[in-house]
């Protein structure tokens, strides 16, 4: 068979209409002789079509094993496959030059024959038009003078639609490497993060519901963000103008008075109050602290609360224990010595305020033995450079890196060659295990024993798209890591940790103020792309700023966001932001952590809890582990158990995502009768037993309960109707565990407001 040529006379039938569409997608030439002309590209215009019928997605040919026979390249990756796949594969059936629309890519997607996936595109579509110019041709490839994509321009890339306003176009154009451009909003791809709004074909943007949204813009491999704000008109609606206190508040204000929207007025001394323990400590006020606070008529009292809250031992538990559940410092492959003394160091660094940067330094360039130099232990857990590279890319990078293993990112920059490359910096780490006394000899994934880490002289990762060793090189950098002689964790801790390095200090920022706000800038916090962007970029740069000023200051930064106006914004929702959940105009309440739970319930009662393994006293936050190891078929304890179902995460994975907050039924029976809270509320010396033994007035009991767990004096009919039911109560330590038990199942006590 003799190809055609690539360009062939404009087909008259074709219409004006037509002719108006080839003109908008650039594809018009004109001949010497007036006449016109249309030339197809293969990878700029056929692999565009492919995407934009979405062909080549996940969920359809994409896929990793292909549909009904059928594989593409995940999104166009791989257009030199996607061409055989085309032209070569099952004896050619889907392109066929001399009865073009007889091609199995014709007849399917228009469903003029059984199509699993539907409707894709219509005959009379520009899609239609070009992979049928394209076949004509002769399915070629493109030369290779071709020109190729350089870069995606999308306009607008932000806009605010206020009401009634309800639509925007969008409009993409390429830029080629020969400096041409082209306007392809009908061929580019639209994606949605969320229900907010949809898009049409050609890029007109509608509003489904008020709110905030980012659109992906697509191109072949090029994509841009594009956020939209739907906001309501709000007739009547007048700034507030509240006074901020730092710039953190007026970054947060000018978002919220473009999106018409007052920040909720702040909280009383008795919530803050509640707040700053809780979120420092991981514990309640005292009935006694709580009210000194209260009645301080001193300035800045806030601030002074945070400063002594710093001193106080709780804060190195709570803090060890966010990056104890990160490190994956658990158990079974640690063993208990190795879990001890992790959380001990982890501890020891937060309670000596050592800077942010220098922890992380030493944790990635640790080595020698897991009992003596405990930060080795980081690497103990995750055993292979796999598990490595991809920890260390997401805790301290923000980079979610595993659909780069099997091709590249699809809503990302990164390569599989990117993936690969960074997994070869931890290819030469290494173990001596210089013991081992399993308790489970079928599990082969239990330590017990010392062990020491070392980087070998030698060790590699295959590129699984190359079949080649990878070639060590940092993430977003070209050139990789030259000499065999290269300590690259050394390099990797220095690199990562420098003050240049925006995506270190960035996702460290963004990990403070979820941990401190309950949402993080960027969310999820540790999915730093493009395609998520932060709500507040400003504020965010702002904040790796300010920590880099400041020498990576942990304290520092916590002090920073809690003297804030927005820290100390009310829960209580306004009539302009009772819908708001990302522009931080309100403090968004969130249930207590498990251990928090667990600890402020032992606080009110007056009673220690009892953990498997461990003395009595201790805390749920000061636990070192995820929980003790037992033996096979072993039960773990009510406390264990408590623990567990309020979210407590099991640390297989080095990410937040682990831990969940969410409410269950199982943790309300567990609250209603379960035998955690049972025997912390039965015990005989507990609170209510010294509150009886001292001879309390009912009254004063009942402000004692209140301020203990509640933070707050009762109100008149509380206090009315409490001391009503213990003054005629026939027994009276029962009528206390009963007052004391609604306490507990409060929405006040079990939310952080």
């Amino acid at each position: 068979m003799t190809r055609r040529s690539s360009v062939r006379d404009f087909p008259a039938s074709s219409g004006w209409r037509r002719s108006v569409g080839w003109l908008a997608l650039g594809l018009l030439l004109i001949r010497a002789d007036g006449s016109v002309a249309v030339a197809v590209s293969f990878r700029n215009d056929v692999m565009a079509v492919l995407s934009k019928a979405g062909c080549n997605a996940g969920a359809c040919h994409g896929n990793a094993n292909g549909k009904a026979g059928f594989k593409l390249s995940l999104r166009g990756e791989a257009p030199d496959l996607d061409l055989l796949a085309l032209t070569r594969d099952q004896f050619a059936r889907r392109t066929n030059p001399l009865e073009p629309d007889q091609s199995l890519i014709l007849l399917k997607p228009t469903t003029q024959v059984a199509h699993e996936g539907g409707q894709r595109f219509k005959k009379d579509s520009d899609e239609y038009a070009i992979l049928r110019e394209w076949i004509v041709a002769g399915a070629p490839d493109d030369p290779a003078e071709t020109r190729k994509l350089v870069s995606l321009e999308v306009t607008p890339t932000e806009k605010i639609l206020i009401e009634p306003a309800t639509e925007v176009q969008l409009r993409a154009r390429a830029r080629f490497s020969d400096g041409t451009t082209r306007d392809v909003t009908s061929l580019a791809v639209y994606e949605p993060a969320n229900g907010v709004a949809t898009v049409d074909h050609d890029g007109l943007a509608r509003r489904e519901t008020m709110g905030e949204t980012t659109i992906l813009v697509r191109y072949l491999q090029c994509q841009v963000p594009v956020t939209l704000a739907f906001v309501p008109d709000r007739p009547g609606f007048q700034w507030q103008n509240p006074r901020p206190q730092n710039y953190i508040d007026e970054q947060i204000f000018a978002k919220l008075k473009t999106r018409r929207i007052n920040p909720s007025a702040l909280c009383s001394d008795e919530v803050f109050a509640r707040r700053a323990y809780l979120d420092l400590l991981g514990v309640l006020p005292t009935a006694a602290e709580a009210q000194a606070f209260v009645v301080d008529g001193g300035r800045e009292k806030r601030a002074r609360l945070v400063e002594r809250l710093f001193d106080r031992p709780e804060f190195a538990d709570f803090w060890a224990l966010k990056w104890s559940d990160l490190l994956r410092n658990e158990e079974r492959v640690l063993d208990q010595k190795g879990v001890q003394d992790f959380h001990h160091w982890i501890r020891q660094s937060i309670a000596e305020n050592q800077p942010l940067d220098q922890f992380v330094r030493e944790l990635i360039a640790a080595r020698g033995s897991t009992y003596s130099h405990p930060s080795a232990n980081f690497f103990r857990a995750n055993r292979d450079p796999v598990a490595r590279s991809m920890a260390v890319a997401q805790v301290f990078l923000g980079a979610r890196l595993q659909c780069a293993q099997c091709h590249n990112h699809p809503f990302d920059r990164w390569t599989q060659d990117d993936y690969y490359d960074w997994a070869g910096l931890f290819a030469r780490v290494d173990y001596k295990v210089l013991e081992n006394r399993r308790q489970d000899s079928n599990d082969q994934h239990e330590f017990k024993g010392e062990q020491v880490v070392y980087l070998a002289r030698q060790g590699d990762v295959k590129n699984s798209r190359t079949g080649k060793s990878a070639r060590p090189r940092f993430l977003g950098v070209d050139a990789p890591i030259d000499g065999d002689d290269q300590d690259f964790l050394e390099n990797l801790a220095a690199w990562m940790t420098r003050a240049e390095n925006p995506w270190f200090t960035r996702v460290q920022v963004n990990r403070i103020w979820f941990n401190l706000m309950g949402r993080g800038i960027v969310d999820p916090i540790d999915d730093f792309r493009a395609t998520n962007p932060p709500s507040h970029p400003a504020l965010l740069d702002a904040l790796a700023k300010d920590f880099v000023a400041r020498r990576f200051d942990l304290r520092y930064l916590i002090r920073t966001i809690m003297i804030s106006r927005v820290y100390q914004l009310s829960s209580e929702p306004n009539a302009s932001n009772a819908e708001d959940e990302v522009n931080f105009s309100r403090n968004l309440l969130r249930r207590l952590t498990a251990e928090q739970m667990l600890d402020c319930e032992s606080e009110v009662l007056g009673a220690s809890p009892k953990f498997e393994g461990y003395p009595v006293g201790m805390r749920a936050a000061q636990i070192p582990g995820a929980r003790v190891e037992t033996r096979r078929g072993g039960k773990s304890g009510a406390t264990d158990q408590f623990l567990e179902l309020f979210g407590k995460p099991p640390r297989l994975l080095t990410c937040e995502c682990e831990r969940s907050n969410e409410t269950t039924m199982g943790q309300a029976f567990q609250m209603i009768g379960g035998p955690a809270v049972n025997q912390l509320l039965t015990t005989a010396d507990n609170r209510l037993g010294r509150l009886l033994a001292a001879g309390k007035s009912s009254r004063e009991m009942v402000e004692e309960l209140y301020w203990t767990a509640l933070t707050r004096a009762p109100a008149v009919s509380e206090l009315e109707k409490l001391t009503t039911y213990l003054d005629h109560a026939t027994d009276r330590r029962q009528a206390l565990e009963d007052a004391t038990w609604s306490l507990l199942n409060a929405k006040e006590f079990v939310f952080r407001q």
